[in-house]
């Protein structure tokens, strides 16, 4: 579904992303996942144009995404940040629909998608009609999960969607999000830094490192033939972690 292809982006000195190939699998979840600062952040960013990168080429379906036809292809495309990163002068609902709003969707239509949406993310219906700081963190997840289905996505963009949440809740959002993954069968790319996560959602792992992937592959297959030792160091930081916590 999407291709990059020799892809390098840097911010001044720092080269965030380092000449690297990835083919996103239709149907698929991929995490991208890896320590701060390893570039998956702005590789996420280069799939719907909000990182341009300084070469090579961001393929969507075989079309190269160039600023003429960047605005139809992410129409096409949903995309979740942290904490939400809702408009706070606009309410749930308004949140929701303002993408579709200014496509032409008729009333109906939009009443019908929002009730689908929020019966799918377990949002209650009254919590539409509040703004973003009347909202619990969870909330405001869900709310922004809502905007990005709401115009019924080929592709999904999570840029760590539940790091700020507390366990509780990240854990019943996780069990959420799954089942919305496996419900929907979309095309999902989710950037995490944590590996229980990694492995909880994905259908394949793309591990990176200094702008670099390492080894793309699945959980088990990382920590059996891990084809680095940053690899093995990786996991073990992360089981660690996963003791002390």
């Amino acid at each position: 579904m999407i291709t990059l292809a020799n892809v390098v982006k840097s911010y001044g000195d720092v080269e965030a992303v380092s000449g690297l190939d990835l083919t996103i699998r239709r149907g698929a979840t991929t995490v991208l996942i890896g320590p701060s600062g390893c570039g998956k952040s702005t590789l996420l960013r280069m799939m719907n144009g909000l990182v341009v990168p300084d070469s090579g080429d961001v393929r969507w379906l075989g079309e190269r995404l160039v600023v003429e036809n960047l605005a139809q292809i992410r129409q096409r495309q949903g995309y979740v940040i942290q904490e939400g990163g809702l408009f706070p002068h606009l309410s749930a609902r308004d949140n929701v629909t303002l993408l579709v709003a200014y496509l032409g969707w008729g009333t109906g239509r939009i009443e019908a998608r929002l009730g689908e949406l929020a019966s799918l993310t377990q949002l209650p219906i009254e919590a539409l009609a509040r703004y973003p700081r009347e909202l619990s963190g969870g909330q405001r997840q869900r709310v922004s999960l809502m905007r990005a289905l709401m115009p019924d996505p080929d592709l999904l963009l999570l840029d760590e969607p539940l790091g700020s949440l507390d366990p509780m809740i990240r854990a019943d959002l996780q069990a959420d999000l799954r089942r919305i993954f496996d419900d929907l069968d979309k095309t999902v790319v989710l950037v995490t830094h944590d590996l229980a996560e990694a492995d909880y959602f994905s259908d394949t792992v793309v591990l990176m490192r200094r702008g670099t992937i390492v080894q793309i592959g699945s959980i088990a297959e990382l920590a059996s033939e891990p084809a680095d030792p940053f690899v093995s160091s990786f996991i073990e930081a992360q089981r660690r972690l996963q003791i002390q916590a």
